[in-house]
């Protein structure tokens, strides 16, 4: 029945773009949860008030996040080519998509990582540096834990615009459902296979919205 209301499917094609898609996904999404709370905890330490103050190089870092983060995906792609030849080797394929994937989520998630630390209620690092604790305690006793909801919430919101930015790559042969949407559906005017291709894209970015909601709420102890 499948294969008379799906003419056009090749089922074993889909499995394989799934796979690159969920890739590209989940190694992205892990680099940028990284990066991007470094950027962050960089932007916080380093504002008016805190304890690296330093205007010099908030405004720097601040000035990089905002670029990065303020040019449109697909143009980042192409601008970005001669670094992903130099550290990949090849333009094409899953894994040539990831520094673009890296380089374009992380300083989005930064500003959210930074938004997210300024809610930390000040009493509790106030009190936290009375006791006379370290930079470094404070960050991974304080800071952290205490932001970890609106962090795992940020990535999450994160992780589904990765999605759509693998389906975008897709057009230029990172691999994955995005190419074989564009591919094998546009190019070739295959409704069905465009439409299975989007069915899969929504179910992940389902999937993946459920577990980032899970786990925000199971570390939220309000």
């Amino acid at each position: 029945m499948l294969e008379q209301w799906f003419p056009n499917v090749i089922w074993d094609n889909f499995w394989q773009a799934t796979y690159e898609t969920i890739y590209m996904t989940v190694i992205s999404a892990v680099a940028t949860f990284i990066l991007g709370i470094m950027l962050g905890l960089f932007l916080y330490l380093t504002a008016k008030g805190n304890p690296w103050q330093n205007r010099f190089f908030y405004s720097l870092v601040g000035a990089v996040v905002n670029i990065f983060r303020s040019i449109p995906f697909i143009i980042l792609i192409i601008l970005l080519i001669p670094f992903t030849r130099a550290i990949v080797g090849s333009m094409f394929g899953p894994s040539a998509a990831l520094p673009a994937l890296i380089i374009g989520a992380a300083p989005f998630y930064a500003r959210m990582v930074e938004i997210a630390l300024r809610e930390v209620d000040r009493g509790v690092v106030e009190a936290s540096q009375a006791m006379g604790s370290s930079n470094g305690h404070i960050i991974f006793k304080v800071l952290l834990p205490e932001s970890m909801p609106a962090l795992v919430s940020g990535i999450t919101v994160t992780t589904v615009a990765l999605i759509g930015y693998t389906a975008m790559a897709g057009t230029i042969g990172a691999g994955g459902l995005g190419t074989l949407a564009f591919q094998q559906g546009f190019q070739r005017t295959n409704t069905d296979v465009m439409i299975i291709a989007t069915i899969i894209i929504l179910a992940i970015v389902f999937l993946f919205q459920w577990i980032g909601d899970y786990v925000a709420n199971r570390l939220d102890k309000r």
